[in-house]
């Protein structure tokens, strides 16, 4: 049988979402990888701030638990989004994201997508529409993106391509096989 290595785009975008596994959200667990020239140079997950409580570890999400509406939910979440940490590992870091692509499991909010903007990332590949309860919003946060000229791309990668890449996340990646 022949092996069913995955592209490049889904390989990054399998990255996102092994990250989107060190999420700490209840609600959307999401993960994004930036990449340029087929390097990774900066990833991060949706979770609260350093030295704050996970809305994991409490069990109970905090926003949710405020009972404060969806237009302002922002404002009481205490997590920052995957996009917005991986964007601000790459400024702690000092590395340029001009001409880079950012791969997130979840299609970027307004915020994020005014930092990707900013930031200088020309192409966003995203797994899931983010589909809020505020088409209005959910609409102008896409015109937002298609305006800059930044390169927008959904990606599902099909299940033959993580079955394969499931094996190499087994306890044998590396024993020998011929």
């Amino acid at each position: 049988m022949k092996a069913v290595r995955p592209t490049w785009d889904e390989y990054f975008m399998m990255l996102a979402k092994l990250t989107a596994s060190r999420s700490t959200c209840l609600s959307r667990p999401t993960g994004a990888v930036i990449v340029k020239d087929r390097q990774v140079l900066a990833s991060g997950y949706n979770g609260s701030l350093p030295g704050e409580e996970h809305c994991m570890d409490d069990g109970v999400c905090f926003r949710r638990s405020v009972e404060w509406g969806e237009a302002t939910k922002y404002d009481m979440c205490r997590s920052a989004h995957a996009e917005a940490n991986a964007v601000a590992l790459a400024a702690k870091k000092g590395v340029s994201l001009e001409g880079a692509s950012i791969y997130c499991t979840l299609e970027p909010c307004i915020t994020c997508a005014k930092l990707i903007i900013m930031s200088g990332i020309c192409r966003v590949v995203f797994e899931h529409s983010y589909d809020s309860p505020i088409p209005e919003r959910d609409r102008y946060w896409k015109t937002v993106l298609a305006s800059s000229h930044i390169s927008i791309e959904k990606l599902a990668v099909g299940s033959e391509k993580v079955n394969y890449a499931v094996g190499f996340l087994e306890s044998d990646t590396s024993k020998r096989r011929l």
